[in-house]
């Protein structure tokens, strides 16, 4: 019966919280490359889409 489970298994893990940090990494070094400077705390705010208001990661990335 193992076997059988074992065949049928997806190996395709998906972690969404995982996924989510990995884009908001990638956001972040994209920031960086094309910056001429160190960033400042509210562009790195802007970038991880940080509303100052409640602290929370805003559902949609300001345009």
């Amino acid at each position: 019966m193992d076997a059988v489970r074992q065949q049928s298994l997806d190996l395709r893990v998906h972690d969404r919280v995982a996924l989510d940090e990995i884009e908001l990494y990638s956001e972040m070094l994209s920031a960086v490359a094309s910056a001429d400077q160190p960033l400042t705390l509210a562009e790195i705010d802007m970038v991880l889409g940080v509303n100052h208001v409640t602290g929370r990661r805003e559902s949609t990335p300001p345009e």
